[in-house]
């Protein structure tokens, strides 16, 4: 099985620095590597063609239209049997292609998607916010930590598809605002088959800053609804739940500063969610700072989402706005 590995990128070469760095290590040889450099200002070529002779890898420059449109350009010119897609800020396992590899002949999927992880490198921030992106307090653990309940849907910083998807189903119709989950959604309803390949872990960085984290998940709000413009059916209730306890929230303030009594309940239960996040972080990174941090990052994916996702309903389904 020969893979090729399609990375977008933009503004970013001290990410696909480390990301090649991690691929040149891999204890699978059978794969090459494409760099879409997505119309950026900083560009990587110098860095990109230091690996040459370290990776089978391209170069290539394009103007700027969006991670997904970027991916399709590498599709167009791949040559493997799989297409493997990673975001530039993601760190690979060096046995991550062994065991895609090894699963693939075993279970015969079309497309799969792998969970992510937070690496012993990583800043205490960075591994709050990867917390609060797969803690079971936040998502409900089912960003890959354990088998998802109804259709998988891979997300595209760790997702592949097999040569033969990509010829029937074609590749990203959106380039952004949930581009994955609708890619993923007409596999399925091409008849293909999905699944999540549990040893294939990436470790993720996502946001260096809290307020990028913030930005960056009130934007998967606002996707939800974009998905739902096109599959109504993709809209379950576990996704109004950021948009209920963002409201709840704002209740909850209200409540303090009008009528103070009829709050303590509701500051009772607040207080027991984020020990529970406090602690659990503790158990599972072994930091104070971090756990800390934890609570912080929880709070904005839950509120970020939620405010994104209450913006985009009002707008596009209320107000029938475009």
């Amino acid at each position: 099985m020969f893979f090729s590995i399609i990375i977008p990128l933009y503004n970013r070469p001290q990410e696909i620095d480390e990301l090649l760095a991690t691929l040149a290590i891999q204890t699978y040889p059978q794969f090459e590597v494409l760099v879409i450099e997505d119309g950026s200002s900083l560009r990587a070529k110098d860095i990109v063609e230091g690996y040459a002779d370290k990776l089978d890898i391209r170069y290539y420059y394009k103007e700027n239209a969006g991670q997904g449109f970027a991916r399709n350009y590498g599709f167009e010119r791949a040559k493997g049997d799989y297409f493997v897609i990673f975001d530039s800020d993601c760190l690979i396992p060096h046995d991550y292609l062994e065991i895609v590899k090894d699963y693939l002949y075993d279970h015969d999927l079309d497309a799969y998607g792998g969970p992510d992880a937070a690496h012993e490198s990583f800043t205490p921030l960075q591994k709050a916010i990867s917390y609060g992106m797969t803690s079971v307090f936040t998502t409900g653990g089912i960003r890959g930590n354990k088998k998802h309940a109804g259709q998988f849907h891979p997300r595209s910083f760790n997702m592949g598809v097999s040569r033969e998807v990509w010829e029937k189903v074609g590749g990203f119709k959106i380039t952004r605002l949930g581009e994955d989950i609708e890619y993923s959604i007409r596999i399925h309803q091409s008849g293909f088959k999905i699944g999540l390949i549990p040893g294939a872990k990436v470790f993720h960085k996502r946001r260096t800053s809290l307020i990028q984290f913030y930005r960056q998940i009130h934007f998967f709000g606002r996707a939800r609804i974009n998905i739902y413009k096109h599959f109504p059916a993709e809209l379950k209730l576990v996704h109004f739940f950021p948009a209920v306890f963002t409201l709840g929230i704002m209740l909850v303030l209200v409540l303090n500063i009008f009528y103070p009594p009829l709050a303590y309940i509701s500051n009772v239960f607040l207080l027991v969610y984020f020990m529970l996040i406090f602690f659990h972080s503790l158990i599972l990174n072994h930091s104070l700072k971090v756990a800390f941090l934890s609570i912080i990052s929880s709070f904005i994916q839950l509120t970020a989402y939620g405010l994104g996702f209450i913006q985009d309903f009002l707008k596009r389904i209320v107000l029938k706005q475009q």
